[in-house]
């Protein structure tokens, strides 16, 4: 096996020679950069999988990359997005772009979701792009580019996007099904946890970054307003532990009323039998979604993790959920962080919610598979709460085989043994997830990039919560 400083070196030059060029300058990185497969769109750069190539990127003092990358994935935001003669929402970031060359000059094409496999629209890009400006803020210094008056009509228009009414009463955000990391049918639409923290760390993010003039004030004052009621909700509504589930239990149905205890009408027949059996008597998480006479009780890593990172979680709620990982180790963890959700959906529950996707099949891709790029927010979330053992014990973990199996894009199997069917090696967000784990551990300091302590702005607003 490989020592750990060979390992590193060995992910550094993968990164690199996965760089992207335009007109002389690197302005992305590829998807994948396997020999053996057919390439498709993991030639592409990705919004989501550059994220943490960009965060080591600024860890070690090369933000030049991520500057370039904002700029032109800013300038693509403002393209015609058009797909069955339908224009999509104007503040909308391309799922992917790719250069291409033509008479001896090089142009930038982006993918909206109209290319994608099932015309899939990408909502999280928006949100990250937000996400990765604000690091590179923090990193750099360089409020000139955010307070550019480009990047702060992209914002607004991101915001505009995001906080437009619509035919909904919840502070969370309404999208569709694969709108995020898991981008095929999977049951997640309506407010997926995911989408949801990404939510509230781009409104945080934003408010951060808006200029202070008139326009910028009355933004600020909307997200105030929103992250109050969002973060209210998130933590009243969407928190499972033991004592929730006996609660739910044994709520009424068809309640009326401002007076009623189960206010989204959950039967307590859907709870799911493995659910009684796998809750810890301490731990909890936060449901994977909720809606009406809906609650997704599946385990969703991404949405938890991101939630203690950015703190929507609240600080106990935080440590519970790093509680339940810690005491479901085998299950969420395995032989390669981590799973993307657990448990799978199988039979004709996994038909029903798949249509019958071969991709998905269970305990594969999104369907309980493993996924090494949840490696960077699992360490992230550890160290958070102050569980440097584990952030330690997952990169050990990882270290024993994600280097030798060539990087691969995800793992399956319901330990994560099995290097997934379709999985592309030398996956470029799996070698940067790797290389930010490892400079977390070395410089905690970094979390400070993408991290969010308590809104104490926004709890001053808040309701009071019961937990």
């Amino acid at each position: 096996m490989l020592t750990q400083s060979n390992m590193v070196a060995k992910a550094w030059q993968a990164l690199e020679d996965s760089l992207v060029y335009y007109e002389g300058r690197p302005v992305g990185t590829v998807a994948a950069r396997d020999p053996d497969v057919e390439a498709l769109n993991y030639n592409h750069c990705f919004v989501r999988d550059f994220v943490s190539s960009a965060l080591i990127y600024l860890m070690k003092g090369k933000p030049e990359i991520v500057r370039n990358f904002l700029i032109e994935t800013l300038a693509l935001q403002s393209e015609i997005k058009q797909m069955d003669c339908f224009n999509a929402g104007q503040g909308l970031m391309p799922a992917s772009f790719k250069v291409v060359s033509s008479y001896g000059k090089q142009y930038l094409t982006a993918d909206f979701g109209e290319h994608a496999i099932a015309r899939v629209t990408p909502v999280d890009s928006s949100l990250w792009w937000i996400i990765l400006l604000r690091a590179y803020v923090k990193a750099t210094g360089d409020f000139d580019l955010a307070h550019r008056a480009d990047f702060q009509r992209g914002i607004i228009e991101i915001l505009k996007l995001c906080l437009a009414d619509r035919f909904d009463m919840f502070p969370t955000m309404l999208v569709p099904d694969g709108s995020f990391m898991i981008d095929r049918r999977m049951g997640v639409y309506e407010h997926p946890l995911e989408i949801q923290a990404l939510f509230y760390a781009t409104l945080r993010g934003a408010r951060e970054l808006l200029a202070a003039d008139r326009q910028g004030d009355i933004y600020r004052q909307f997200i105030s307003q929103r992250l109050n009621t969002l973060n209210f909700h998130i933590r009243e509504y969407y928190w499972l532990d033991l004592k929730r589930l006996n609660d739910i239990y044994r709520y009424r149905g068809e309640e009326f009323g401002e007076t009623a205890v189960n206010k989204f009408n959950i039967y307590p027949d859907s709870i799911p039998y493995w659910l009684t059996e796998w809750m810890p008597d301490t731990g909890g998480y936060l449901a994977g979604n909720l809606g009406p006479a809906r609650m997704d009780f599946r385990f969703f890593a991404q949405g938890n993790l991101l939630s203690i990172i950015c703190s929507l979680s609240s600080t106990k709620e935080s440590q519970w959920i790093m509680d339940l990982i810690e005491q479901r180790w085998d299950a969420l963890v395995g032989c390669m962080p981590m799973k993307v959700c657990f448990p799978a959906v199988e039979g004709l529950e996994w038909k029903i919610l798949t249509g019958c996707d071969p991709k998905n099949v269970p305990w594969s891709y999104h369907n309980g598979g493993s996924w090494p790029v949840l490696l960077w927010p699992l360490v992230a979330a550890a160290l958070k709460t102050g569980r440097t053992d584990l952030a330690q014990r997952a990169i050990k973990i990882a270290e024993q085989r994600i280097a030798e199996d060539q990087w691969p894009e995800y793992y399956d199997g319901k330990n994560g043994r099995l290097i997934g069917k379709e999985a592309r090696k030398y996956q470029t967000w799996t070698i940067a997830g790797y290389l930010v784990a490892k400079e977390l551990i070395d410089n905690p300091k970094n979390l400070e990039l993408f991290s969010f302590d308590e809104d104490i702005e926004s709890l001053a607003w808040s309701c009071p919560t019961s937990f």
